[in-house]
């Protein structure tokens, strides 16, 4: 056994049906958790729990306080606890800030901001001392390396990706002062050739702003020190870190998993 052995831990991972979160779904099980995955996407999510040995699905609207709190209970239910919530789900909207759409504006801040903000509420709800689970444990927010860069046609993207750093530091604060026993971290992930990933680099070459979309993936290598894009594997190591004994004296921070892009 290790420190980052998760066995006996119940997690559950928003945004788990794909990509990034069904990846660090993967990898919390395959530290030894068991995992939740919660989604809009009811047949990918059920498809995708289904190859995960101990992982169960729930539907999730993660803007829906309601839908929250009947997720974690179910997740407590079906696995006798909870002990660690990574609140990965969010959109992307790509435009120039010269033709910004409100609507798609507040659908970000809607998904990423108050999603996030309420996978915290309801995850120190039942973590802390008298809480349906009431063990403490560790939350786990992802936000994106771009809160930390200047990239073009992302600009309500990058704020509300900013806005997930400030609510995982204050967490972090009231969960300490208030004895959760919770741990509360976010992650910066580089850009990953994911769907989300890709469509940016479509959508920024169908803006003008790079030649192609193979333009666009090279101007982000470019800018990594470590001269490649990130892998899902990447992401869901640094999860697995903060879900465990290793990270136990980290709190409050925002990890760089960017090869060196955002410094």
């Amino acid at each position: 056994m290790t420190q980052f052995d998760l066995t006996g831990r119940r997690a559950l991972v928003t945004g788990g049906a794909r990509g990034l979160g069904a990846g660090m779904a993967q990898a919390l099980t395959a530290a030894g958790a068991r995992v939740m995955l919660a989604d809009v996407l009811k047949d990918t999510g059920e498809q995708t729990a289904a190859g995960m040995e101990g992982a169960g699905f729930v539907p999730l609207d993660v803007t829906d306080d309601a839908a929250w709190e009947a997720a974690i209970a179910h997740t407590v239910a079906e696995f006798g606890g909870l002990d660690i919530v990574v609140n990965n789900a969010g959109i992307e909207v790509t435009q120039l800030i010269v033709d910004t759409d409100p609507d798609d504006v507040r659908k970000m801040l809607d998904v990423n901001i108050v999603g996030t903000m309420l996978g915290i509420k309801h995850g120190l709800r039942a973590m802390r001392p008298g809480g349906a689970a009431g063990n403490g444990g560790s939350i786990i927010n992802i936000s994106s390396v771009a809160a930390t860069i200047a990239f073009p046609a992302i600009a309500g993207y990058s704020a509300t990706k900013a806005g997930v750093d400030r609510l995982t530091r204050v967490a972090a604060m009231e969960a300490g002062k208030l004895g959760y026993g919770v741990r509360v971290n976010c992650v910066y992930p580089g850009l990953v050739a994911t769907d989300m990933g890709m469509k940016l680099a479509v959508e920024t070459s169908g803006l003008g702003l790079f030649e192609s979309p193979e333009a666009a993936v090279g101007a982000v290598i470019e800018l990594t020190p470590s001269g490649r894009l990130g892998e899902v594997a990447d992401m869901a190591d640094a999860v697995v870190f903060l879900a465990s004994d290793a990270s136990r004296f980290v709190n409050g921070i925002g990890l760089p998993v960017d090869g060196g892009m955002g410094m």
